[in-house]
């Protein structure tokens, strides 16, 4: 039964993959403007030790998806963190595109219909851009450390 059901998750994360792979990437200057005038909310989805180590970007929402609920548990809290609106615009953030994608891909498979991924992350990769702290964004420290 167990073994069913994991199958059943990884199948189902594999089509939240896919289906969120249309959707949009967003640059890391754009997703800053974007969180400092309101338009849309950034989450942070990187690991509380991350937050501390480099703090996250200026009017994010710390929000990992390293849930102790798992992945149920952040689903969760970004449902509470946009008031249940499910269309509300969201931009995610990782370290270098990752995580920031495979959430988005599960906020996809749960009903979010207006998903961003800053792609190039807090630090950057070759494919995507330098990241955040490279292009010297804004940043505040972390509020749940």
């Amino acid at each position: 039964m167990i073994r069913i059901i994991s199958i059943s998750v990884a199948l189902l994360l594999s089509a939240a993959s896919m289906a969120w792979a249309a959707e949009k990437v967003m640059a890391a200057p754009t997703a800053s403007l974007e969180a400092q005038t309101g338009t849309r909310m950034l989450i942070d989805v990187r690991h509380v030790t991350e937050w501390r180590r480099t703090g996250v970007p200026a009017g994010a929402k710390e929000i990992s998806i390293h849930d102790r609920e798992g992945l149920a548990g952040f689903v969760a809290r970004v449902t509470q963190a946009v008031g249940g609106n499910k269309k509300a615009p969201i931009s995610l953030i990782c370290a270098r595109g990752v995580r920031s994608s495979k959430a988005a891909g599960v906020l996809a498979a749960a009903g979010f219909t207006n998903i961003s991924d800053v792609c190039e992350g807090m630090l950057g990769n070759q494919k995507d851009g330098p990241g955040w702290l490279k292009r010297n964004l804004p940043i505040q420290v972390c509020k749940n450390c």
